[in-house]
C-alpha cells in the first residue's frame, strides 16, 4: 500500500517448561496478533531484548520448587520491565519464588468455574465467571507478598494471580484451551499490543 506504514506485530517470547501443550499455547498468541519465539527455562536470555514486548511461561511437570532449574527464569521474569504471564506450573514457578507454597488437592482435569474480579484488566472480555481447562492436583496456598488473586474457585484461593504493580499475570488453568481461556489470553495480550 502507497504512503502506509507498516506496523510490526508484537513478540513473545514463550518458555516451555515442558509443557505438553506448545504448540497450543502459541497458536493462540499467534491467533491474536504476536509472534512467537520459544525458549526452554534454562536457555533464556540474561536479559529481554527490545524485539518483545511479553514473556508467557508454559505449564511444567517439573515441581516449582527447583529453585536452581528456574533460576535463570526468574531473574529474567523479575527483571523485565514487559508484561508476563504465567501458565499453570509457570504461576507456580513465579509464586514460589516470591515466597508462596503449594499444596496438594484434589485432581482436577477439564473445565472448571472460576471467579473472576472484573476490574483487572485481564478479564475485559469475561463474565464474572469463567469456564477454564484445568489438569493439576498442586494449589497455590495464598498470594505470595507483593502479588494478589484476582480470581478464585471452590477448590483453589488463587486461580489468577496479579502483581501489585499488574506487570506479571499467572493463573492455575490451562488458557491455551476453551474459549473463555482465550479471551483472558486476549486481556493479557491488549496490555502489552
Amino acid at each position: 500500500m502507497r504512503g502506509a506504514e507498516l506496523v510490526a506485530a508484537s513478540r513473545v517470547l514463550v518458555v516451555n517448561n515442558g509443557t505438553l501443550s506448545l504448540r497450543q499455547l502459541r497458536r493462540r498468541f499467534e491467533d491474536l496478533g504476536s509472534e512467537t519465539d520459544t525458549a526452554d527455562a534454562t536457555s533464556v536470555p540474561d536479559r529481554l531484548d527490545s524485539r518483545y514486548q511479553a514473556i508467557v511461561l508454559s505449564g511444567t511437570k517439573v515441581r516449582a520448587y527447583d529453585s536452581d532449574h528456574y533460576r535463570r527464569l526468574i531473574d529474567l521474569v523479575m527483571g523485565a520491565r514487559v508484561p508476563v504471564f504465567g501458565i499453570c506450573g509457570g504461576m507456580q514457578i513465579i509464586a514460589v519464588a516470591n515466597g508462596g507454597e503449594l499444596t496438594e488437592g484434589p485432581s482436577r482435569v477439564g473445565g472448571y468455574e472460576v471467579q473472576v474480579d472484573l476490574d483487572d484488566p485481564l478479564f475485559s472480555f469475561v463474565k464474572p465467571t469463567v469456564t477454564v481447562f484445568q489438569r493439576h492436583t498442586l494449589y497455590l496456598r495464598a498470594a505470595p507478598a507483593g502479588f494478589r488473586s484476582i480470581g478464585r474457585s471452590e477448590h483453589a484461593p488463587v486461580e489468577f494471580l496479579r502483581s501489585e504493580d499488574g506487570r506479571i499475570y499467572g493463573s492455575q488453568a490451562h488458557l491455551e484451551f476453551r474459549g473463555d481461556g482465550l479471551e483472558v489470553l486476549r486481556g493479557f495480550a491488549r496490555l502489552y499490543q
